[in-house]
Order: C-alpha cells, then structure tokens, then sequence
C-alpha cells in the first residue's frame, strides 16, 4: 500500500495514476472525501488528513509499504515560515509513529541554498527528514512547466509574456507535473537505504526567449518575453495582495544569480520525456 498525499494536485494525480496502471494500491491522503470521489472509483482508498495534524497523518500513514509527501505550497509565508514549520512538525510525528517502510519527499531544486527564499520551506522538510529510521528519498524537480499557465493570457492576447528570470536568453532546468510524478511513481516503487537526491529537469532547459518561441508556436502568433525590472516587484507583488514578497522576491533573485541551482553534475540529473510545447499545447487549450 502506497499513501500518496497531494493526490488531488498535478504531480500526486500524476503519481497516483502510474502506481494504479502497475497494479499497485494507493491510499489517497486527502483533507475533503467529497472532492476524492474520481479516486475512489479509480480504486484507492481514501483516508482523510491535515498536513498539519499529526494525529491524523499517522493513521494514515500506519501500514504502508511507502508514503509520498507533497508538503503543501505557501507562495505567501509569514517570517520565519510557520505554516511550513508546523507541517514539518506534523509531517516528522506521524512518520516517526508510523514507520512506513521509506518515504519519497517531493522536494525542489535549490534545497541546498544557504540563503532564505520561498524554498527554504523545502529546505527546513528535508532537514526534518534526513533524521528518519527509514529510507527517504528528496525528489528536487527543476521549475515547473505548468507555472507558464501565468502568462497564457498576455501571450495570446498582446504577444507578451513577462519574465522575472534574466536575462532573457539564460536557460534554466523546467520540468513538466507528468514528469514528476512518473518519476516519484519510480522511486516509491525502488529500494535502497539512507537518504538519497535524485534531481530531475526536462529534456531540454529553457530560457524566457524559448518560453516565448513556445507559446508563438502553440498560439500561432508572434510572442516575446520582456524583463520585469527588479526595482518593480515588491509593489507588482503587494498589488497581487502579497504581504510578504521578500521570500519570492529572493527565490528569483537565486534563479537569476546562480544560487539556486542543482547540486549534481548535470549528467547525473534525471531527465525527463515531457516536451515544454506538449505542456504549452494543454494549458492553451484549457477552457478560458
């Protein structure tokens, strides 16, 4: 029995599908039974858990031959990172109660930084982590494809995308939702000991021009990308109803500066199948 949390997301739906096609079963980790109803039909079991709440993510981590985490995403964190901390709480109780047999973490790339950014809420999982009686695996994907579903509208509509990354010609590791979760599919399914990063990008990397040619590609028509200068994203970002753009703001930066980046040689990067046009292809075709 494989616990998924995240199921009802893009990369644990990914992950929960490649584990049912191979015949594997799959409890479902979700906060409301009512919206795992297609799960449920699908064949797994649905048990019902806070990512906060220790006492319930034991219950449904109990039994289980492997337990993926998918530590919920908080784009807008208070100083200090108390949401992500009291998951981390939750998230190392259960699993020191329960001992499943190992566990995939669904991590970032960058969890290696020193300097405090948005993913320093993936840094502080894999600390809790690494100090388990089990295997556990950090499963550190490159920047999400599906984040470009942002500039659909600019692109279709006057050919622009904005970029935050710089300069506009750089390339950087992006990874396709499908691609994470067949690969998480894989890991769960290994066996090794100790603690172990597996990084993993798309086939190719992209830079916001590429990103650009993409989108003119699937939308047939001319797109580019122009920089956001700097000076502006504190207040683009409090416009958007931010109250503490900092982490974000310095998550870029790292992205743009070199330090957010993979720690492995990039041949010992797993690459993934999904092309950046087959995830432009899906998000442009999506009901407006």
């Amino acid at each position: 029995m494989y616990a998924i949390t995240g199921i009802t997301g893009k990369v644990g739906g990914a992950l929960a599908r490649e584990l049912l096609a191979s015949g594997q079963p799959v409890r479902a980790v979700v906060r409301d039974v009512a919206r795992a109803g297609s799960w449920a039909e699908r064949g797994c079991e649905l048990a019902t858990a806070r990512m906060e709440d220790a006492s319930s993510l034991t219950a449904t981590f109990e039994g289980a031959t492997g337990v993926f985490i998918l530590p919920p995403s908080e784009f807008d964190p208070a100083p200090g990172f108390p949401e992500a901390r009291a998951v981390v709480d939750a998230v190392s109780t259960a699993i020191l109660k329960a001992r499943p047999e190992k566990v995939v973490c669904l991590s970032t790339i960058g969890a290696q930084a020193g300097e405090v950014n948005l993913l320093t809420q993936r840094t502080l999982m894999e600390q809790a982590l690494r100090e388990m009686p089990m295997p556990v695996t950090f499963l550190r994907p490159g920047w999400f494809m599906e984040n470009a579903a942002w500039d659909v509208a600019s692109a279709r509509d006057a050919g622009v995308i904005a970029s935050y990354l710089r300069p506009l010609d750089k390339p950087v590791p992006m990874v396709a939702t499908a691609d994470v979760g067949r690969v998480a599919a894989e890991l769960l399914r290994h066996t090794w000991s100790g603690v172990r990063i597996v990084e993993l990008e798309g086939p190719r990397r992209v830079s916001p021009n590429d990103l650009a040619s993409a989108f003119a590609r699937v939308l047939g028509r001319p797109v580019r990308a122009e920089v956001v200068d700097r000076q502006t994203w504190e207040a683009l970002f409090r416009s958007e109803g931010m109250k503490h753009p900092l982490p974000r703001m310095r998550m870029l930066d790292g992205f743009n500066e070199g330090w957010i980046d993979f720690e492995s040689h990039p041949d010992e990067v797993t690459r993934g199948q999904v092309e950046l046009d087959t995830v432009l292809g899906e998000i442009v075709s999506r009901p407006v």
